[in-house]
Order: structure tokens, then sequence, then C-alpha cells
């Protein structure tokens, strides 16, 4: 009966990288999806092509990315809004959360019950982005200020991070912490 063990923990480390894989190409489905109704469907969009360029940093199959493109340059798509929240964590450092969704309600709730859970709360709107400015190329949040935390601190900072990317409508959070 060994083959059987060697069977099960095969099927179960494949369907753990499985789910990573699933949660991963879904958001990067989400943003292709809106970068091509941003972009009406034009592939040759700059932000068409860098929505594209991520999937495949992930190793999206080409597949999925094509239908992702067509399901946002159709009219019947999903109107998705992409909504920034704000949020102070652990030692005072700066959260910026970016949301992709359908649903807004939804969305804040989730990110606001997950926040709540380490004793959080969000914050009004331009009081953490101070600390961020955003790089033109790439259009990610880059730190102005950097806020140094305690080694306890930086767990609960990571166990928070974690929790709010595994999030599926949470596409990224940036952080003013070292």
């Amino acid at each position: 009966m060994s083959g059987h063990n060697k069977w099960s923990k095969i099927k179960n480390k494949k369907a753990a990288t499985d789910a990573a894989k699933s949660k991963i190409f879904s958001k990067m489905a989400k943003l292709i999806l809106t970068a091509s109704k941003q972009a009406g469907g034009d592939v040759t969009s700059p932000v068409l092509r860098a929505a594209m360029d991520k999937a495949r940093e992930y190793n999206m199959p080409a597949l999925n990315i094509e239908r992702a493109i067509k399901k946002g340059s159709g009219s019947d798509s999903l109107v998705l809004e992409a909504i920034t929240y704000e949020a102070y964590g652990p030692g005072g450092s700066a959260l910026i959360i970016e949301a992709l969704t359908d649903n807004r309600n939804k969305a804040a709730q989730e990110v606001k019950f997950i926040l709540s859970k380490h004793g959080l709360s969000l914050a009004t709107p331009g009081s953490a982005m101070w600390a961020f400015k955003k790089e033109s190329a790439t259009d990610d949040l880059k730190p102005t200020t950097t806020i140094q935390l305690s080694e306890d601190e930086e767990k609960k900072l990571e166990a928070l991070i974690e929790e709010l990317e595994d999030n599926d409508e949470v596409q990224d959070v940036y952080t003013n912490a070292t």
C-alpha cells in the first residue's frame, strides 16, 4: 500500500499549487478585463499591453489572456471598478490597498473585515497616500518616507498583507514599512 500514500501526497501537493495558480490567474484575468474595456480591446494599447505582460510573468496561458480580452471588449462584459483603500497598519505603517471589483460594497466590507480581525480600520481617503508616489513607467506606488518596524510588528504586518492578498478582489497592497 505504499503506492497509495505516494499518490495521495502528490495529489494534495498538486491541489495546493493549482489553487494558488487559480487565485493568481483570476486576479490577472480581472486586470486584463478592465484594461481591455478601457482600451476597447486594442492589444497595442499600453495599458492592455502592461496587463498582458504582468499576466505572462505569472505564466498565465495565452488562451486565458485572449478570453479575458474578448470578455472585456464585449458589450456584455462585467463593469469592474478599481478602488483604492487606505489604512494604517502595525507600528503606524501606511497601507494602500488596490482592489478591482464588480461590487463596491462587498469589496469594502471584506477589506474592513480583514482589517478589523487585525485590530485596524480603514483610514480616510488621502490620509495614507501622502507617504507614496506613483511611478510613471509601471504605475506602481513607491514609498516616499519609510518607517522602521519591530520584529513583532513586522510579523503582524506580514500576516495582514498575506490575508489581504488572499482576497480575490484585492490586486495589490503597498506599505511604507522597511
